[in-house]
C-alpha cells in the first residue's frame, strides 16, 4: 500500500466535491483558530460548511484513498 501526500489527497477530494464545494486549507492564524486547519467552503451559498475538518476521514468517506 502506498502513501499519498497531503496536497495530492486534497486535490483528489476537491475533484469529487467540485463544482459547488471545495476543501480549503485555512490561511491566517486568527481564522485557523476559529475554523481549524481545513474547512469545506460552499461556493453557491458562500458559506463555510464544515470546520475543524480531517482530510483523511473525508478522503476515506469519498473513496479516494
Amino acid at each position: 500500500m502506498s502513501t499519498i501526500s497531503e496536497s495530492a489527497l486534497v486535490k483528489r477530494i476537491n475533484r469529487q466535491l467540485r463544482p459547488e464545494m471545495m476543501l480549503r486549507k485555512t490561511r491566517g492564524e486568527r481564522l485557523r483558530m476559529q475554523v481549524g486547519e481545513y474547512h469545506v467552503h460552499d461556493f453557491r451559498q458562500n458559506l463555510i460548511l464544515h470546520v475543524h475538518f480531517d482530510p483523511e476521514a473525508l478522503g476515506r468517506e469519498l473513496g479516494v484513498i
